[in-house]
Order: C-alpha cells, then sequence, then structure tokens
C-alpha cells in the first residue's frame, strides 16, 4: 500500500495463487451426465463456470495487486543488488496472473505458485536481517 506501515507479507499472493490452481481443477473436473445433459443441469454447470471462472480470474488479480504491491513499496534497490533477476521474477509472475486469467490450464497455474513462492523466498530471505 502506500501508507509506509512497514506491514508487507507475500502470503495473500500465494493465497491467490493457490486459489487459482484450485479453480482451474475444479473447471476441468465439471462433466455433463451425458452427451446431452438436461437443460437443468446445463443451467447449474453454467453457472459453476461462470462463478469458478470469475474466482479464478479475481485472485490472479489479486496475486497481480500483492506482488506489485512488494515490488513497488517493499523491494529496495539493495535487494534488486542481492537479487539481480528479481526484477524478471515479478514481471514472470505479473505476466502468469495475464495469462491465468485468459486460460483454463493446470500447468500456467503451477508455474504462478512456483513463482509467487520463490519471490516469498526472496522476501523471507530480505526479512532475515
Amino acid at each position: 500500500c502506500d501508507i509506509p506501515c512497514g506491514i508487507y507479507d507475500p502470503h495473500n499472493a500465494q493465497l491467490a495463487a493457490k486459489t487459482v490452481l484450485k479453480m482451474i481443477t475444479l473447471l476441468n473436473e465439471l462433466q455433463p451426465s451425458s452427451s446431452e445433459p438436461p437443460f437443468e443441469e446445463r443451467k447449474r454447470i453454467i453457472s459453476q463456470i461462470s462463478r469458478l471462472t470469475k474466482v479464478k480470474e479475481d485472485h490472479a488479480e489479486i496475486c497481480k495487486r500483492e506482488v506489485l504491491i512488494l515490488w513497488t513499496d517493499y523491494f529496495k534497490p539493495e535487494h534488486l543488488e542481492k537479487f539481480p533477476d528479481l526484477h524478471d521474477l515479478i514481471w514472470k509472475i505479473t505476466k502468469l496472473c495475464s495469462k491465468n486469467k485468459q486460460n483454463i490450464d493446470e500447468q500456467l497455474a503451477q508455474e504462478l505458485i512456483e513463482a509467487v513462492d520463490e519471490v516469498a523466498e526472496v522476501f523471507e530471505q530480505t526479512k532475515a536481517k
């Protein structure tokens, strides 16, 4: 945030990334009972797809926002000196957030989790001082 409270934590980004994967898993598990399911079942499935997709996209955006807050408000030039790949990692995460909004792909979601976990590790190393 823009208020210098000094309270930063990557946990919300990690939770959001895991939520993206969970929603994708649930979307991939949706199966109609037949090739021509009854109208009520189709309505239920469409509703589930809509809700799961909205949560997936909302959490991809939360993840992006939380990582960008760390990037813009927490990380300092000395962190970049110690972790020279940090800029590219943040860029990668923001792009993965966008790709996860655009797609239903478990591999992309897993990549997002792994990248956010990398930022969390860097964050923890900077807090260890």
